[in-house]
């Protein structure tokens, strides 16, 4: 008889011992498919991460110009950058959100109703400001401020004073330079609402949130709030790329000109954890394949062992010894495809809840202390295709030769005479 028809009969004939062949490899099956989507999951969620949030460098200087931004910003490791030019507008007209709190000094009934002026930042884009990035203001009308405004006379307007001065989308506002002497309309292009609370003391109106207003660095300096930034920051993707481009700044501003700071902790929070998880995974497919032909080798020695007399009725029918290796090789690897099969339906699923429960711990140990609001984890964009279903093939015939070469070593040195006098 042909020994695949055998192996066929064998695996009917023996359903236990072909059921927990088929329960161990569809363990194996679905935890090596979901660590393998995981893994994938993680470097592209790592790869997005970094391209959304990267590393801010912010580089001031008494040398620091427009012409050296633009010139840094052009830089490869560069993804985006963005000016800052701060000052005080006192526009006529347009009232202020103010301290509630007592002003020292003066007697009770509020702060100052409107003496000081609006905090005006001159800015590129408004996306790579740290509390837009990281979730803490979000725009709830219009548009944020993005590059292709450049010398458009927009702003952005926080919510409490676009509330307190009945503004929406569309509507202008006077802003005037920090002397007073040039004056010029804005047209609110978005409106955004933050999540930083008032001092408990009291403060200048421009230094409360509510009078943050952002507008395009070069409308600023039109208006008379001249051209040298206080500083810059510059996104780049890793801390790595951070000594490039500190070089490039010596180039430009000399050795002791500057002031260089990286600020990588939204990437640590963010990366760090999926790094972990991505290195996690790879070690944990190891120990599956390795624990999955172990176990699986001393199944089929065992099933061996207790089919000895079957081995030696047919050596002594003439049977090839290459051909009961065959049979038992057959048998392990039917058993796999239906695994796979099994595997496909609850692999992504596993990926999806185990990523989020490794990147949930990894992230807490990182942000610790933080507040638990600003952090969300979970690993997203799982996506299963026919080469992950491939390697895990692989591996699992991988695994189905090695269970049967190990115990074939044995079939190759039994002899029918033997095995048949000791059965006697």
């Amino acid at each position: 008889m042909n020994f695949v028809k055998r192996a066929a009969f064998s695996l009917r004939a023996r359903r236990g011992k072909t059921s927990l062949l088929l329960g161990i490899f569809l363990v194996v099956c679905t935890l090596l498919l979901g660590g393998f989507l995981l893994r994938d999951a993680t470097t592209r969620q790592e790869a997005e991460v970094q391209r959304r949030i990267g590393v801010d460098v912010t580089v001031r200087g008494v040398k620091l110009t427009s012409h050296a931004v633009d010139t840094l910003g052009s830089s490869p490791v560069v993804q985006r950058y963005n000016p800052v030019l701060r000052g005080v507008s006192k526009p006529s007209g347009l009232p202020l959100v103010t301290s509630n709190l007592p002003k020292p000094g003066r007697p009770e009934g509020g702060g100052d109703r409107g003496q000081d002026g609006l905090a005006v930042n001159g800015i590129r884009d408004s996306g790579m400001l740290l509390d837009f990035s990281t979730g803490r203001s979000t725009i709830v009308a219009g548009r944020g401020l993005t590059s292709q405004d450049n010398a458009r006379k927009v702003v952005l307007v926080n919510q409490r004073l676009a509330a307190k001065n009945h503004l929406k989308v569309g509507d202008t506002i006077p802003l005037a330079s920090p002397d007073g002497k040039h004056k010029d309309s804005f047209t609110v292009a978005g409106v955004y609402e933050g999540s930083r609370q008032d001092p408990p003391q009291w403060v200048a109106p421009s230094e409360l949130s509510a009078n943050q207003v952002y507008a395009p660095a070069a409308a600023l300096s039109a208006l008379g709030f001249g051209t040298k930034p206080d500083e810059a920051v510059f996104k780049i993707r890793s801390p790595e790329q951070a000594r490039q481009l500190h070089t490039e700044a010596a180039r430009l501003l000399g050795t002791d000109g500057f002031r260089f700071d990286i600020n990588d902790k939204a990437y640590r929070d963010q990366v760090l954890p999926l790094q972990r998880v991505g290195t996690f995974t790879t070690a944990l497919v190891w120990l599956i394949t390795l624990s999955g032909a172990v176990i699986l080798t001393l199944i089929v020695t065992m099933t061996i062992r207790d089919r000895r007399d079957e081995l030696g009725m047919l050596l002594a029918l003439g049977e090839k010894k290459w051909k009961l290796i065959g049979q038992h090789t057959v048998e392990v690897a039917a058993v796999l495809l239906p695994a796979l099969a099994l595997a496909a339906l609850a692999g992504q699923s596993l990926a999806h809840h185990a990523g989020t429960m490794l990147l949930v711990r990894e992230q807490h140990s990182i942000t610790a202390g933080q507040n638990p609001a600003d952090r969300n984890p979970t690993v997203s964009d799982i996506r299963m295709d026919i080469g992950d279903l491939g390697k895990v093939a692989a591996i699992g015939l991988g695994i189905a030769l090695v269970a049967t070469a190990v115990p074939g070593i044995g079939i190759l040195r039994l002899h029918p005479r033997s095995i048949l006098t000791d059965t006697e």
